[in-house]
């Protein structure tokens, strides 16, 4: 009765509940690995402790997808090391060295891959490590090595995947479903207000922010998903093509809010109310009833009757500038981008509804598309050198010192070198992982030479380690508000204890190896602090904002051949990366998102002018002028100034005029890219744009050559 009266208790203690329930589960995997691996007669049933404690998530379909990923980068690492072994079995100097690289490298590939795929390059890096340092001293045994720990991982991956997916499973398809039915409901509730001028320009940057965000998140939650639900699976290509479609429709509907709020600034109004009038039936079709909103099928047919009736009511409004050829042209050019919108938003509903029909399967003819990641190369060369550097002073001073534990050293800084990569706080998270390191060896300490010499049989052994171990699954539970603490306190405790076929109780190999273990630690630390993280630095961001610009390039110059959802896809996911560290409320996001809005209007409507330029009818000189159109909008992109606007500004226009005037003779190839020079004239001269300090006060006549 206290937890209904008081909803945040209630809260927590659902919370906790979950937390809990996600401990039992990882206890219970540590236990079946361990007693699997001890009846299979493997020589570390520690390594498939650990591969469970790096492994588990509380949804099932995570720890699918990292377990495949490690199982990739347990197999390559292993690899690796057999040639590293064979290529340098007696010049330690350059193993190490050849080592350092190959860890570097793939630190470097975590941090330009994101994901789970990220974490298949963290541990075939560390498994490389794992399976070459303990077999420098005796290489005619590294090929067993590499066998026995090949297999100690993999049965740790299918015990998590086994324990995940049975006991009290966390489905992410369900949460996959949700979101993707969430943000397609928002998406339809925003296209269903008026747009009137009622709507704030900042709440439609809020949108933008919003619908990129959730663009993002379904490709992220796709991607994990295939692991775990076949349903999925099979639906995989449709639910990308899904998303892409969305992004395409939620671009679309961005330019008509902004044309038709440049209209208005710009003393156009009754050219404003007519593309209102035109986009009100379909806000219409869009709004619910009084009770919930429609089924999507009976969406998509009601966008498709009011798609059919589009052109006579663009006809009949169009009348109204009969006597003003610029108003008409004005209009046209708004009516294409509603008709457009139609027909993008009947296609993104039709896919919607079939999406929800269970266990449907993909038929034919169903488009090829891929969700386009874009990266900077610079963070990863960054990484990559951070790690070679750390790994080879390590290197240097356990030759030079002759250190017992070297090895405990390299191992351990081998693989947070690629893991902390991707953290925005590498030097704060290590230090919460050198915390839990040190608990974690503690606790070891404490079962391995207290608890466990008094105890006989696996049923003691648990009741030895289990107080201590649960701690661990506890803390990566808080991973929000101590990131890393559980990963460093499960690796040091499954790791240290060091369970072997057979149990060896060395305390002075046990305190050598844990503090190598440890300082291994410290040193990635120290690593980040003499060679900082980029990740969320202003400097980053700033590149990454010219190559958001760049992406008109791109557009301007690219095979058509699925470019479209390949520059909406790489925008999105840019930006994304961007506004990560990006204060919400700040001047800065206010300026990203500005940039952004102006290059997806700029980017879509050059592909589109691109695909009219095809038409065969269309005469060569206009093409010339609107060739150069596109060049001169991707060099003010590229490196925007007064000059390179004047220049855009003044292409443009020439090329409207000319379309303009081979209008009479030419109405089906000339009127498509007409429509599409003037939305590109519109956001030139946009005074609340991106390119607003770059606008002359004076800007020449559209007519001017």
């Amino acid at each position: 009765m206290i937890a209904l009266n008081k909803p945040w208790l209630a809260d927590f203690l659902a919370g906790e509940r979950q937390a809990w329930i996600f401990v039992f589960k990882c206890l219970l995997a540590f236990y079946i690995a361990a007693w699997l691996a001890m009846l299979l007669q493997l020589e570390q049933p520690a390594t498939s402790m650990v591969t469970v404690g790096l492994v588990m998530h509380p949804q099932s379909g995570m720890v699918r997808a990292k377990g495949f990923y490690r199982a990739i980068g347990n197999v390559a690492g292993s690899l690796c090391a057999l040639v590293l072994i064979a290529a340098f079995a007696q010049q330690r100097e350059l193993f190490l060295l050849a080592l350092s690289l190959w860890v570097a490298g793939c630190a470097g590939g975590a941090m330009k891959y994101r994901n789970f795929m990220s974490y298949g390059f963290v541990l075939s890096g560390y498994t490389a490590a794992i399976v070459a340092l303990p077999a420098i001293s005796d290489p005619y045994n590294v090929f067993d090595a590499a066998m026995m720990r090949v297999s100690e991982v993999l049965l740790g991956v299918i015990v998590a995947g086994v324990v995940s997916d049975v006991i009290f499973p966390d489905r992410l398809g369900d949460v996959l479903r949700r979101s993707r039915r969430g943000h397609f409901a928002q998406f339809v509730a925003m296209a269903s207000e008026p747009l009137d001028g009622s709507t704030p320009r900042s709440r439609m940057e809020r949108a933008h922010l919003q619908f990129v965000r959730s663009a993002v998140q379904i490709e992220d939650l796709r991607s994990s998903v295939v692991f775990e639900d076949p349903d999925t699976r099979a639906h995989s290509r449709r639910m990308q093509l899904h998303n892409l479609r969305y992004m395409a429709a939620a671009t679309t509907f961005q330019s008509i809010y902004h044309l038709i709020d440049r209209l208005r600034r710009q003393s156009h109004p009754d050219t404003a109310d007519a593309l209102v009038r035109l986009y009100d039936p379909i806000g219409e079709a869009l709004s619910a009833g009084p009770t919930d909103a429609p089924e999507p099928k009976a969406l998509a047919e009601r966008i498709a009757a009011c798609e059919a009736l589009l052109p006579a009511l663009a006809s009949e409004v169009r009348n109204a500038f009969r006597n003003d050829l610029d108003l008409q042209m004005e209009f046209d050019g708004g009516a294409t981008l509603v008709r457009r919108f139609a027909s993008e938003l009947h296609d993104l509903i039709m896919l919607e509804a079939t999406l929800r029909k269970p266990q449907g399967r993909l038929v034919d003819g169903v488009e090829h598309v891929g969700f386009k990641r874009s990266n900077d190369h610079v963070a990863p060369l960054i990484t990559a050198l951070r790690g070679f550097l750390a790994l080879a002073v390590l290197s240097l001073f356990w030759i030079d010192t002759s250190w017992a534990s070297g090895p405990s050293a390299l191992l351990t800084a081998s693989y947070f070198c690629g893991l902390l990569a991707t953290s925005p706080s590498p030097v704060s998270a290590a230090i919460n992982i050198s915390i839990g390191y040190a608990l974690g060896m503690s606790a070891a300490f404490i079962v391995a030479f207290c608890l466990m010499p008094g105890s006989d049989g696996f049923t003691m052994l648990i009741l030895a380690s289990l107080p201590l171990m649960a701690i661990g699954p506890y803390l990566l539970t808080r991973n929000a508000t101590l990131p890393g603490m559980g990963t460093g306190y499960v690796m040091s405790f499954a790791g240290i204890l060091a369970l072997k076929n057979p149990m060896v109780y060395n305390p002075e190999q046990f305190l050598n190896d844990a503090i190598a273990s440890w300082f291994g630690v410290v040193a990635c630390g120290v690593a980040f602090m003499l060679i900082p993280t980029v990740i969320g630095t202003a400097w980053l961001r700033r590149r990454q904002l010219r190559k958001l610009r760049q992406q008109v390039t791109f557009a301007a110059s690219s095979p058509l051949a699925g470019l479209l959802y390949e520059t909406e896809s790489a925008n999105r996911d840019l930006l994304h990366q961007i506004v990560q560290h990006t204060r919400s409320d700040s001047d800065e996001m206010r300026h990203l998102l500005t940039w952004d809005l102006a290059v997806h209007e700029c980017v879509r409507a050059i592909i589109e002018l691109r695909q009219d330029m095809q038409h065969a009818e269309l005469p060569p000189p206009l093409k010339d002028i609107m060739q150069r159109s596109v060049d001169a909008l991707a060099e003010l992109y590229d490196a925007p100034d007064a000059q390179r606007w004047q220049e855009a500004d003044r292409t443009v226009g020439h090329a409207i005029t000319l379309t303009a005037q081979a209008l009479p003779r030419a109405q089906a190839s000339c009127r498509p890219p007409l429509a599409h020079l003037l939305q590109l004239r519109a956001a030139l001269r946009d005074d609340e744009s991106a390119l607003a300090p770059f606008i002359a006060r004076h800007p020449e006549p559209a007519h001017a050559t």
